[in-house]
């Protein structure tokens, strides 16, 4: 096997935290299963903008260019400078064509069988930083209007179509919901339900249904139990995931994977959280597992077995810390920081390894 570069880059405020942690937990499983990666370290963000004068800077994205896999921590750009083009929401996903985020919700210490896989486009849609690679989406013509694009194509529509039914063959899923508001958004939704459709019927042993995004976000609420995997646009995906998180009690335990057909990124789904930074509270477990989902991607990808078994092994050391409740962060019960569920989360991996 060629020698396999990722890169690692920290982001802002929590994840200046929660990704030295899942740095060293991924370098400890690497160690551990006799796998060589090269793990680059690389500014974005503040730290970009501080070293390049620009939240996505050019030497960044050179480096991007020659990896394998990527980390990236919480980009706080609601608090970035508007109207600055240095300073921006770094457009990885649209620049790289990561054009699926995979955000698994599973549901532990709690009455209820939630076990759902988003599955979300990210390069098109309503998200104005993740539409365009130059200018903007969004303009206002005057004082009283402001107008917004919406793009879907056929093309998109088809990928993460596609994507979500791979991976309910690859994770043994028996349905697919396609989430959508086509009897209002007839050609755009009209359009993204037309390629799923299409891409259904080449999938005979998983069930296909759709439901309006109302339709969904109630019953995510009411009996989440009856949801397999959901496939949906960009702003659709945001909101829904986000109530995923909620019904299993943090945000902290939302992961999350950008694909691409060449490329993947582990990116956990909550944001930069600069009212806890620095703190040393914020939960690294959605972090944790968005990079042993990474490590998974690449196993498969390169069809190397280690990677796939030092994800297992990742996966199995990070929820028997949840499971045993000692060393978890506050937003799910316990007292424990950042880096102590961190430590503890390497104990496990050295148990677990004999």
């Amino acid at each position: 096997m060629e020698k396999l570069r990722i890169a690692v880059m920290e982001g802002d405020d929590i994840g200046t935290e929660i990704v030295p942690v899942a740095r060293d937990i991924l370098s400890k499983s690497l160690q551990m299963m006799d796998i060589d990666i090269e793990l680059i370290a690389l500014p974005i963000g503040k730290l970009g903008h501080a070293e390049y004068g620009d939240t996505f800077p050019e030497y960044t994205i050179n480096e991007l260019n020659n990896v394998n896999g990527i980390i990236c921590g919480p980009i706080g750009h609601n608090n970035y400078p508007r109207n600055d083009h240095h300073w921006r929401m770094p457009p990885i996903r649209k620049h790289f064509e990561l054009f699926a985020s995979v955000r698994p919700i599973k549901s532990y210490n709690s009455d209820k069988n939630i076990d759902i896989i988003f599955v979300r486009e990210v390069t098109e849609g309503l998200q104005s930083t993740e539409t365009v690679v130059a200018g903007y989406p969004e303009f206002r013509p005057n004082d009283e209007i402001t107008i917004s694009s919406r793009v879907i194509t056929r093309s998109g529509s088809e990928k993460v179509a596609r994507c979500a039914f791979d991976i309910a063959n690859t994770k043994k899923r028996k349905k697919v919901t396609a989430a959508h508001k086509e009897p209002i958004y007839r050609l755009s939704c009209g359009m993204f339900l037309e390629e799923c459709v299409r891409v259904a019927k080449e999938y005979d042993d998983i069930n296909f249904d759709d439901m309006l995004i109302d339709t969904i976000a109630m019953h995510l609420v009411s009996k989440p139990e009856s949801f397999d995997i959901i496939v949906t646009t960009n702003q659709f995906g945001d909101i829904l995931s986000d109530i995923g998180a909620g019904l299993i009690g943090s945000i902290g335990m939302a992961p999350g994977l950008c694909i691409g057909n060449n490329l993947a990124m582990a990116q956990a789904t909550h944001g930069s959280a600069p009212d806890i930074s620095g703190k040393n509270i914020s939960n690294p477990y959605a972090m944790v597992i968005s990079t042993a989902m990474l490590l998974s991607w690449m196993g498969f990808k390169y069809k190397e077995k280690k990677l796939v078994k030092a994800s297992n092994l990742i996966e199995k050391s990070a929820n028997d810390v949840i499971f045993e409740k000692k060393f978890i962060t506050s937003d799910i019960g316990g007292n424990s920081n950042t880096q102590d569920m961190g430590d503890e989360i390497i104990r496990k991996l050295e148990g677990n390894s004999l």
